[in-house]
């Protein structure tokens, strides 16, 4: 097929209760840009209520994470959730991803939205845009290439980690990793509360029971854990969706250790290992630190409210963007 355009297509905007849950996921199977969280059984978890955006029965489709208050209607990235937009079995051109946007409701007062990499970054006319970054390495090569293109940094962590005899084990319990997040960076992140923490719990055992999730453990030498990293797999794409650690793990080097474990079990396969995130400098210096490059998408705030609340509006995006806005890639890597 060649690449979509606005012209081809109806875009319908179909209420939770209308969507074919079927059809969506086997619209999310079938596209090129397929990742885990716009499918039905991760967006019913993390935003029960979201609605959509279809186009010519379900051939591409943009999930829309929407909620109400007070009245007022609106649309927010959920925890958990680093990239949405539009899905499609062919390319998304630039005029079909600014047609789906423009489709948006205009009932939604509020928009703070993220896209995916798939999804052209140059759109012009767009106001309020916000470049995000991630970070992906191909495993497609061989461990002994990829472990080359280690940073310094990298490779002292790895013989740290090496020399107190931390050792890796994989099995399917999340809990250690969520209470150790829980009890040292998650005290500092008032966003996340035991709804949250339920929510990607259940996540991570959704992902279990399908058969796309690892989970990485790291204990110390008197078999005490110390670190943890669940991934979650599909379309060929193998996502750091959730990592937690208790203060040792900084002396030790486990978060390191963990990673070259991962990259070690998988290097050669086709698969691609995406670092959900992030934009902090530390975050990105240590992504980078194991040979993976640097990808772009972008953020869309779009603003409905009547002129008096527009002013509250910005205050809230700026306390989110900088108090530490949970999309799982501003977290956990201490």
């Amino acid at each position: 097929m060649g690449t979509l355009t606005a012209k081809d297509f109806m875009i319908q905007y179909v209420e939770h209760d209308k969507i074919d849950f079927d059809k969506w996921d086997q619209c999310i199977d079938d596209s090129i840009n397929g990742l885990i969280y716009p499918y039905s059984f991760y967006l019913n978890q993390v935003s029960p209520r979201w609605s959509a955006l279809v186009m010519d029965d379900y051939k591409a489709v943009m999930p829309l994470t929407s909620k109400s208050k007070y009245g007022f209607h609106y649309i927010m990235q959920p925890p958990f959730v680093q990239q949405l937009g539009v899905f499609a079995q062919s390319p998304v051109s630039e005029v079909l991803l600014k047609s789906f946007i423009n489709q948006i409701p205009k009932k939604y007062n509020y928009i703070i939205y993220n896209l995916n990499t798939f999804n052209p970054v140059s759109i012009a006319g767009l106001k309020s845009l916000r470049k995000s970054k991630t970070y992906e390495l191909d495993l497609i090569t061989s461990y002994e290439y990829l472990q080359n293109n280690y940073s310094s940094q990298i490779k002292r962590n790895i013989k740290k980690a090496q020399k107190n005899k931390v050792f890796i084990t994989k099995h399917a319990d999340p809990m250690p990793i969520i209470e150790a997040f829980r009890q040292n960076r998650g005290k500092s992140i008032s966003q996340l509360g035991q709804q949250q923490y339920d929510t990607l719990k259940h996540l991570i055992y959704s992902g279990i029971y399908r058969g796309n999730t690892e989970i990485y453990s790291a204990y110390t030498a008197h078999n005490t854990f110390c670190a943890g990293i669940v991934f979650l797999t599909t379309h060929k794409k193998s996502i750091l969706i959730f990592s937690g650690s208790t203060p040792e793990a900084r002396e030790n080097g486990a978060m390191s250790a963990i990673i070259d474990h991962y990259i070690k079990e998988h290097a050669g396969l086709n698969l691609t290992l995406d670092f959900d995130g992030s934009n902090q400098i530390n975050l990105a210096r240590f992504y980078a630190g194991f040979g993976s490059k640097e990808c772009v998408f972008l953020q869309i705030e779009i603003n409905h409210l009547p002129i008096i609340l527009k002013p509250l509006a910005k205050l809230y995006s700026f306390i989110k963007k900088y108090r530490g806005t949970i999309s799982l890639s501003k977290k956990q890597r201490a």
